[in-house]
């Protein structure tokens, strides 16, 4: 990548302010020119297919100076008519361009459908990545999508810099024998794949996938919690309160849902909540308990009078309800 396309990069020309800035259109190919250190150089700058393309004239010879393209830091001179050019040509990316998340079409247009679908933007995480777009779910702040600019011989024998999307799936040998798809890069290959972002798959595709990614981590769980009557009055709390807080003391994720397991005298599941918000700061200690953290929790039923006893959690495999443990739909409905 030559200096001009690296300036330009995450970066899409705004053809609104070409003339304004005082580029000129002929055949949809726009020209601008601006003399530099003291009039010895022309920098001719040509946008055609939003393409940036310099060329530099030397005005004392009337010939290209074709010095620019030479990689050699100690060429003192020559630096510093690339360093100008470098100038001239930020100046037009600054005033004349909108600035993008990543380089390649499809990468912005995966990074607009999960922003309007989801409302979330990427999370450049990493100095040294500083490509590397990271999305998250609102709901639990798991990352369900990354966005790489890498090179692809890590990924194939192929040497050359592409982007491409890891995701989250249930099975990723599925996807492995199809153009496009590749072993997760820098991620768990049991549970990710990687999807290369070059139109090799269709936006149609690839969104789907993202769906399916979404979806995965934001799977809703389901929680058998302990509740002992003999240290709190937890009838009355949860028959009078539509929101309650409890201790939080496993990983539970917003919209979980959250069954409560009363002991003597009761010894059965007594209500179903879902958890609105998780990690809430809470100072308390007492003789019987200490917390520092509570999620809390919206009351959705009082199932009291269903058959969920200790004797049918027993039979279905629970054999002790000491603390927080998931649940499958198998047990509970």
């Amino acid at each position: 990548m030559n200096f001009c396309d690296d300036i330009f990069k995450k970066s899409k020309v705004n053809y609104d302010k070409l003339s304004l800035y005082g580029f000129v259109k002929n055949n949809n190919i726009y020209k601008y020119s601006k003399l530099f250190l003291d009039n010895q150089f022309e920098a001719l700058i040509t946008i055609k297919n939003d393409k940036v393309f310099l060329k530099v004239i030397d005005k004392t010879f009337d010939e290209e100076y074709t010095n620019i393209y030479i990689e050699d830091n100690s060429l003192g001179f020559v630096n510093h008519v690339k360093e100008e050019c470098r100038n001239i040509l930020l100046d037009i990316k600054n005033n004349c361009c909108d600035t993008l998340n990543f380089i390649g079409e499809q990468a912005n247009r995966v990074s607009s459908y999960i922003k309007d679908k989801y409302g979330s933007v990427p999370e450049f995480l990493w100095e040294k990545y500083s490509d590397f777009g990271v999305f998250r779910s609102d709901k639990n702040k798991k990352w369900f999508a990354i966005i790489m600019n890498i090179s692809k011989s890590k990924l194939d024998d192929e040497d050359k810099e592409v982007e491409v999307l890891n995701l989250k799936v249930d099975d990723p040998t599925t996807y492995l024998d199809k153009k496009g798809f590749y072993k997760a890069y820098h991620m768990d290959k049991k549970s990710w794949i990687t999807v290369l972002l070059d139109d090799t798959l269709s936006d149609k595709e690839v969104f789907s996938l993202i769906d399916k990614s979404f979806n995965i981590i934001n799977k809703v769980e389901k929680w058998i919690i302990p509740a002992n009557p003999k240290y709190f009055d937890v009838m009355s709390y949860f028959k009078n309160n539509k929101i309650i807080e409890w201790k939080q003391t496993t990983n539970v994720n917003v919209s979980d849902i959250v069954y409560f397991y009363f002991s003597e005298p009761f010894k059965k599941l007594m209500y179903k909540c879902v958890v609105q918000e998780k990690d809430i700061p809470y100072e308390y200690k007492s003789k019987n308990v200490k917390m520092d953290k509570v999620m809390r929790l919206e009351v959705m039923e009082d199932i009291s009078s269903l058959n969920y006893t200790f004797e049918y959690l027993n039979k279905n495999g629970i054999k002790m309800i000491r603390g927080p443990r998931k649940i499958n739909d198998l047990i509970v409905k």
